[in-house]
């Protein structure tokens, strides 16, 4: 079988920026960038879930509205568990198409993946079917599950204001008008419940998790 080519974050964000340089006024840009640096200065210590530490069980939606257990998918594999913001966020749509793109060197490896977000399972769906993506998509109304492993924060005003502004009804993707929104960040789950990678990339949202960090930890850990 063919080894799948390992994309890079690093490289693929630097066309994404471009692209978005290209699209959005200078003025809405430089405002997602300010909050973006300063959430990186705000957040220093983001993870809850820690390597070694036994993972809570869970029960989500999925984008057919049907229950997933975190514990039954344990069952039968290794789960990669990855927090991200939402649809209308170009970084987590750039990262989790990455993610499917590897997604055969982790199955390879014993383990599927499970990506969550506040998003109502309707817009969960948008995302999965935006980026081909064939894995589950989790909706987390409230943050209840993503604050069991990840830091939560508001949305500032500012960035509200311009995603309007640029047409993005914010609260229509979500469960709730809070504004609340995970820092990603990604796990890697052993069949047993144990934490075996616990990784964020820092409060900046512009930053993820490399796809090669996972299947690097996945392949050190195969006989976890």
């Amino acid at each position: 079988m063919k080894k799948t080519a390992i994309p890079s974050y690093k490289e693929g964000v630097e066309k994404l920026e471009k692209r978005l340089s290209e699209t959005f006024c200078q003025n809405a840009l430089g405002a997602f960038n300010s909050d973006a640096e300063r959430l990186s200065k705000e957040h220093l210590t983001i993870l809850k879930g820690k390597v070694g530490d036994t993972a809570p069980n869970f029960i989500l939606l999925n984008t057919n509205h049907q229950p997933v257990a975190l514990y039954e998918v344990l069952k039968t594999k290794k789960v990669v568990l990855t927090f991200y913001r939402g649809t209308w966020c170009s970084y987590c749509n750039l990262i989790l198409s990455q993610y499917q793109t590897v997604l055969p060197e982790i199955e390879k490896a014993g383990a599927t993946i499970l990506a969550i977000s506040p998003q109502t399972p309707d817009e969960s769906l948008n995302i999965k079917e935006k980026n081909k993506l064939q894995f589950e998509i989790l909706s987390d109304n409230g943050n209840i599950v993503s604050k069991e492993f990840t830091t939560i924060h508001k949305i500032p005003e500012r960035s509200l204001t311009k995603m309007t502004e640029l047409g993005n009804d914010y609260d229509s993707y979500y469960c709730d008008e809070a504004s609340e929104i995970p820092i990603p960040a990604t796990f890697i789950i052993e069949r047993n419940g144990i934490i075996s990678f616990a990784e964020t990339a820092g409060g900046d949202y512009r930053n993820r998790v490399e796809s090669s960090e996972i299947i690097n930890a996945l392949n050190k850990n195969k006989s976890f």
